[in-house]
């Protein structure tokens, strides 16, 4: 694959792994599989390891779930609740524990011990306990925020409010448990601030006995055990959460002042002991092959087990090895999920749809004969591009087996059919919507229109991108509504979202929203409307983050939008920017002989004198000039700017001296890894690098450091060692 390909690929994964992310953790309407989610995340994986400077600053490594989409108050995580990396094969968890052991910089006889239980598929769920009563309980959200689930937590019967004032004892026997015998509490043997997490269910005997009631009652029954706990804990009314049947367990822990403990294993049985439900299958484990062994016993167990799992997860024991594995920007360098095998079942595919996307993609969708995998009924699925139903060759009435893994729409592993004498399906080269031409850009696969705001399509869902939650959060401007304010006329572009008030009287006259009936509908609906409109109003001060990803410019996604915004500062900047990455754009060509990666390397090192963030590729740089090039999005950006002003986002990363700098690491570090030292730098707001230039602020030099050292003397440049180095870390964890 060339990189002109794989930047293209990077950028399709990254736009499909978002919008299913918000299918599957918003809307819970998910489309793919878990394990067609999983195969898109290891060809993005596969991908940045070949082609480290094409990795994007959306890539799906960047990303965390979704704010849901109800109307429940949200709730700011005091401590990230992030995602699991996965492994598929015992290969890649003997490979997990070697990197683990390379970043510790271990000995060979050193055991890695790691503890493994079942990964269950529920909707993860954070308690926040304050000297042992409940005060607080949210969803996972996106990872920093999440939904105030509290009152509804509490008609759960597994989640105590208060903890039990007493210490869990020694499982099996097992004396060295690293449980703590002098923890500073408040006194009742826990601290006084301990946030408890783990996973909300639907036990699968519950759950089809709530479906059965539902069928009795002629209401529509849920999808999936993990669709009936989701919709279960996120309601307004808390009676309806208590008429469910919702569990929970245990998998760890979030803010606290102290810990019982100083191992993974020790917590958790300290966990137990305060009331709170652990999977009694969660075990410690020495050595790889005891870890796969454990993993293929849960398997057997896995149709008998009470509530639906979808893997094995394997965290390492010892709590000071967590704190210096660290993250890897969604994920702990600690911890990985081990997932089965997808499930599979056959049937007929009817035929093939297209929908066109607000990108203009046309995305082909199976609708299927519908079929039980795994015990959900499926009837549709993703066939992703042209190019992926060559692959399979599918046409209308093939067999076709399909397969998936967790609670969500399969895909198609194979074509039973292949009958070579029938006429193959092919591909439209005209939209549905609108029938402009639709082609494929140079290497790439996906067919998108060419009509842009012409096509409905288009328009119709850069405007419900532009409301939505990620984008600017304009909840009262749902999907029916944008739809109904187009169709009348009220709305075309973004900026017409922001005018909405001088059409107030017209949209009080219309069935539903006015004109209504009775004199206490039609109140009813001038509420309704003016609440849109105050809602409208109090988003003219959006984060100018949120606004870039909101105008839904191609390859740029919420995490480069940030980035973008952090960086670029007053958003009346950004044009200027984007005639200066435009400039470069037009201005590089490939010198003769030169390698293509030479010819990126310079290209990317041109687009960081005007932008220099570590991680933002050509690809980026150039939509954003790309986007003002042309005068109809020009046009777009200062109709909107008359209605709104963005703020600039505040920065994440912790404050310390070092906080904009260039660090180089040069010499043998003793005290840390390589690795470790820079994932220290970076949450330091700091950038590295490999070698030393007139750019470079700070060298940490060990021993045996060479000419780095030397040139770092000949400039002058601040050198100190690792020791100097671990004060900073720490003076900043102190702040």
């Amino acid at each position: 694959m060339t990189e002109a390909e794989a930047a293209n690929r990077l950028m399709r994964i990254a736009k499909n792994v978002a919008r299913h992310n918000r299918l599957y953790h918003t809307l819970d309407t998910p489309e793919i599989s878990d394990a067609d989610y999983d195969a898109l995340i290891r060809e993005n994986n596969a991908l940045e390891a070949e082609f480290p400077h094409l990795v994007r600053t959306d890539s799906p490594n960047a990303a965390v779930g979704a704010i849901g989409a109800s109307n429940l108050s949200k709730i700011t995580h005091a401590k990230a609740m992030l995602s699991l990396d996965n492994a598929f094969s015992g290969d890649d968890v003997a490979d997990f524990v070697a990197r683990v052991r390379r970043f510790l910089n271990l000995a060979d006889d050193v055991p890695v011990v790691l503890t493994a239980e079942p990964k269950i598929d529920g909707l993860s769920c954070s308690l926040r306990y304050v000297d042992g009563a409940l005060i607080q309980a949210a969803t996972r959200g996106d990872g920093s925020v999440g939904e105030d689930v509290t009152a509804n937590v509490a008609t759960i019967a597994d989640i105590p409010s208060h903890l039990r004032s007493s210490r869990a004892q020694p499982r099996d026997g097992a004396a060295d448990d690293g449980v703590s015998t002098s923890l500073d509490t408040n006194g009742f043997g826990f601290p006084h601030i301990f946030e408890i997490r783990g996973e909300i269910y639907m036990a699968k005997a519950d759950f089809e006995a709530l479906n059965a009631r539902a069928e009795a009652d002629g209401t529509k029954p849920f999808a999936n055990p993990r669709n009936a706990a989701a919709g279960s804990l996120r309601q307004k009314d808390p009676t309806v959460t208590a008429s469910r049947p919702l569990r929970f367990l245990a998998h760890g822990w979030g803010d606290v002042s102290a810990l019982p403990a100083d191992t993974q294993y020790g917590v958790m049985k300290a966990i137990e002991g305060w009331g709170l439900p652990v999977d009694p299958r969660f075990i410690r484990t020495e050595t790889v092959e005891d870890t796969l062994t454990h993993y293929a016993a849960i398997e057997t167990q896995r149709a008998e087990l009470p509530f639906d799992i979808d893997g094995v997860v394997y965290k390492v024991d010892r709590l000071d090895w967590q704190e210096r594995l660290g993250f890897v920007t969604k994920a702990p360098r600690w911890a990985i999920a081990h997932k089965f095998p997808a499930e599979r079942a056959e049937t007929t595919l009817l035929s093939i749809d297209i929908q066109v996307g607000r990108t203009g993609k046309l995305t082909p969708v199976g609708r299927l004969k519908p079929v039980t995998v795994g015990g959900v009924v499926v009837s549709n699925v993703t066939l992703h591009n042209c190019d992926e139903i060559a692959r399979l060759g599918v046409r209308p009435g093939d067999r076709v087996l399909v397969q998936r893994a967790g609670d969500v729409i399969p895909q198609i592993a194979e074509n039973l059919t292949r009958d070579v004498e029938r006429e193959i399906w092919t591909f439209p080269d005209h939209c549905p919507e609108c029938a402009s031409e639709a082609v494929a850009e140079e290497g790439e696969v996906d067919v998108r229109c060419t009509g842009g705001l012409i096509c409905p399509a288009q328009r119709i869902e850069r405007l419900k991108h532009f409301v939505s939650r990620a984008a600017l959060d304009i909840q009262s401007v749902g999907e029916e509504r944008i739809q109904r304010l187009y169709n009348e006329g009220l709305i075309e572009t973004p900026a017409d979202i922001f005018r909405l008030r001088q059409h107030r009287d017209t949209m009080l006259r219309w069935k539903g929203w006015g004109g209504a009936l009775s004199e206490k509908q039609k109140q009813h609906n001038d509420t309704s409307v003016d609440k849109m409109l105050d809602e409208i109003d109090r988003n003219r001060h959006p984060d100018s983050g949120r606004f870039l990803f909101a105008l839904g410019i191609r390859h740029i996604g919420a995490a480069s939008a940030k980035q973008l915004a952090r960086e670029i500062g007053d958003i009346h900047n950004f044009p200027n920017k984007a005639a200066q990455l435009l400039a470069i754009k037009n201005s590089f060509f490939r010198e003769e002989n030169e390698s293509a990666g030479k010819f990126e390397r310079r290209i990317k090192e041109a687009v960081k004198s005007v932008l220099p963030i570590n991680d933002l590729g050509p690809t980026v740089a150039f939509a954003l000039a790309d986007f003002f090039h042309e005068e109809h999005n020009r046009n777009v950006w200062e109709a909107i700017l008359k209605e709104i002003k963005p703020e600039t986002p505040v920065s994440l990363v912790k404050s310390s001296s070092v906080t904009g700098k260039v660090v180089v690491f040069t010499g043998k570090l003793e005290m840390m890894s390589r690795d470790e030292a820079k994932a220290q730098a970076e949450a330091l707001g700091a950038r590295t690098s490999a070698s030393v230039s007139a750019k470079t602020d700070l060298i940490v030099a060990g021993p045996g450091a060479g000419a780095n050292l030397k040139k770092a003397e000949s400039l002058g440049i601040t050198v100190i060692d690792e020791s100097a180095w671990l004060s900073i870390v720490k003076g900043a964890d102190d702040e």
